[in-house]
């Protein structure tokens, strides 16, 4: 878990005190931005899970449970980053051990149940599509969905009592402290990829290989995956369409992820990446975070019909009377005048209907 014994012993774990005024401040500002984004876009999909009945999803669950973790990513940390970029780096904040400890600890929390809500929604619809409705019936109760996400929350409070112990240690011993802690981090992200990466690449094997076995669940499919529902495409188009969105969330969370795994693997076994190097991959890692909710939502249809929904309309006043002329203007058309019936007419129209 990202805490502060790994950066933060000597500065604070994002921000490059020694370079120059502008670069701070930019990066500064690159964090207001995402902290704005991301609060925004995960409390809109918070609300409208919570809002809407037919986003109740046990998929959803899981989003919603990654979101309120990225919520306080966005909101509670990244601010402080963005702040701190401006001031002195002789400032009293920044060399108070407590206050960094803090942050270091907010932030892994935060990440620790993300990644794990990303790997919880990966095998929510593994087993959706590769298992028996039975099966998926059985294993994702309402209890147990409450238990996974109570998990998830669990493992990422588990490491906080070690945390004072953790910086003591890293007061001390602060080199081989920070490399120990570098390739726990490293390895737990690596064995999630891996787990999240069999997930997705087993769903776009069946998608792609059996269609028909797919459409046999009795599950609101293109609710669960990235695909839009309504006009349902093709099938050849539609299992194309599935396998992009999937490895399209696949590509974004491994460039989220694997930059830093890799510069934590090089600064353990050779030598330490650049200070750049290190705060660009804590950096996209940390993206992720306002990135989630429109890697979840962005091609679902129920999502967009409920944010359609609630986001005002940009209608002008010419375009509010369109509807209702156009709702009268067919029941203001006068009668069509009926000509009067002749004699006989009804034989020859009989005998026009008949078959030849």
């Amino acid at each position: 878990m990202p805490n502060a014994s790994s950066w933060s012993a000597s500065s604070p774990l994002l921000l490059l005190w020694e370079d120059s005024s502008g670069t701070r401040i930019f990066l500064s500002l690159l964090y207001a931005v995402l902290a704005i984004s991301g609060t925004l876009s995960n409390v809109m999909v918070i609300y409208l899970v919570f809002s809407f009945k037919k986003l109740q999803t046990t998929s959803n669950a899981f989003i919603v449970n990654g979101c309120a973790a990225d919520l306080s990513v966005c909101a509670l940390w990244m601010p402080q980053e963005a702040v701190l970029g401006l001031l002195p780096p002789n400032s009293s904040s920044l060399r108070s051990a407590e206050y960094r400890l803090l942050r270091g600890g907010l932030l892994g929390l935060g990440l620790t149940v993300s990644l794990a809500s990303h790997l919880l929604v990966a095998f929510n619809r593994y087993v959706l599509i590769t298992k028996l409705p039975s099966v998926y019936q059985a294993l994702y109760q309402r209890r147990h969905t409450g238990c996974m996400i109570g998990l998830s929350w669990a493992l990422a409070l588990l490491p906080v009592p070690l945390l004072p112990g953790l910086w003591t240690l890293g007061s001390a011993q602060s080199d081989g402290s920070s490399r120990y802690t570098a390739l726990l981090l490293a390895l737990a992200v690596l064995g999630q990829t891996a787990l999240l990466l069999h997930c997705y690449l087993g769903i776009v094997r069946r998608v792609r290989g059996s269609a028909k076995r797919v459409s046999v669940l009795n599950f609101h499919l293109l609710h669960q995956l990235p695909f839009p529902a309504a006009p349902p495409p093709p099938r050849r188009a539609q299992r194309r369409l599935s396998s992009v969105s999937v490895l399209l969330l696949c590509c974004v969370f491994l460039l989220g992820t694997q930059p830093l795994v890799w510069v934590s693997l090089l600064g353990f076994f050779l030598r330490p990446a650049p200070p750049a190097l290190q705060a660009a991959s804590w950096l996209l890692l940390c993206s992720l975070s306002a990135l989630n909710p429109l890697l979840y939502t962005w091609r679902s249809e129920e999502f967009r019909r409920a944010a359609r929904s609630v986001l005002p309309r940009g209608e002008g006043p010419a375009a509010a009377p369109r509807p209702a002329a156009a709702a009268a203007g067919p029941a203001a058309a006068p009668p069509c005048p009926q000509l009067p019936r002749r004699r006989g007419t009804g034989s020859s129209a009989s005998a026009a209907a008949a078959p030849l």
